[in-house]
């Protein structure tokens, strides 16, 4: 492992190099060579930074969750891993958090899938106002009912940006909860994580989902789904489930919202033969 010597107030690194330096820090007091896994408090990083000469962010949450879904691990903890293991972070109780090692894992939409064109319902002046990427694509998911199209059920919203607190694993957030049901009468609870710009759908994410279903909708079936805009303003949608710590895509579909006219007849007997299959 690297020497991380405090750093004078002078050379404190700044953004994202800060807290690349103290999370660093977080993980060279804890590892352990043959260790897969290890946890650590939130208290830890005012004395970390503390130690490094850097200032500590105000929102601490925000360090970890720019490593589990925008930003890659230092080199040095990255250097850490073998045989196709990352670290991941996931919650382990209030302030508590583990390291862990599990087998790599992306998700990243498929260019070669077909684009579904649906007729784009999102109301304008939403489009025009709409606070970052992240809040643009959950609004054309809602007004065009994507969820419903995708997971063939008819779905409603019932509370955006929820944050709870999951037994062992502390505070999560998820973007969005929908209820559903289908034409047998089966009831689901769908999780909705929505990826704009750089950010990643991670592992740690699926399972508190999974985990916050269990805990607040027992009777329900749980089918966690990841929204992510893709180059032309098309969505790509996944259905996921956890297997042995890895996230597995049970359904995939991309769309387009688009004029009404501009879906074709050859793209309605396209989306017909492979519909039929």
């Amino acid at each position: 492992m690297p020497n991380l010597t405090p750093k004078s107030k002078t050379a404190e690194p700044k953004g994202q190099n800060r807290y690349s330096a103290i999370i660093a820090k977080v993980f060279a007091n804890h590892y352990e060579k043959k260790g897969e896994s290890f946890e650590f408090t939130r208290d830890e990083f005012e004395g970390v930074a503390t130690e490094l000469g850097v200032k500590l962010p105000k929102n601490v949450g925000d360090l970890i969750y720019s490593f589990r879904y925008r930003n890659e691990l230092p080199k040095s903890i990255l250097d850490t891993g073998k045989n196709g293991l990352e670290w991941i972070i996931e919650g382990a109780g209030r302030a508590k958090y583990r390291f862990r090692l599990v087998k790599l894992n992306r998700i990243v939409p498929r260019e070669e899938l077909l684009t579904i064109k649906v007729p784009n319902a999102t109301p304008e002046i939403i489009a025009a106002y709409a606070l970052g990427d992240e809040q643009a694509l959950l609004a054309k998911v809602r007004y065009n009912r994507l969820v419903d199209v995708f997971l063939g059920i008819t779905a409603y919203s019932l509370q955006n940006h929820l944050r709870t607190t999951v037994k062992d694993i502390g505070q999560i957030e998820i973007d969005e909860v929908y209820v559903g049901i289908d034409r047998h009468g089966r009831q689901f609870v769908v999780p909705v994580q929505a990826k704009g710009g750089s950010d990643k759908h991670g592992v740690v994410q699926t399972q508190q989902d999974v985990a916050f279903c269990k805990q607040a909708f027992k009777n329900l079936v749980c089918r966690p789904v990841s929204a992510q805009f893709m180059s032309d303003q098309r969505i790509a949608m996944f259905e996921l489930a956890v297997v042995d710590d890895i996230i597995k895509v049970v359904d995939e579909k991309h769309y387009q919202l688009v004029a009404a006219k501009a879906i074709t007849a050859d793209d309605l007997q396209t989306y017909g033969v492979h519909g039929s299959k």
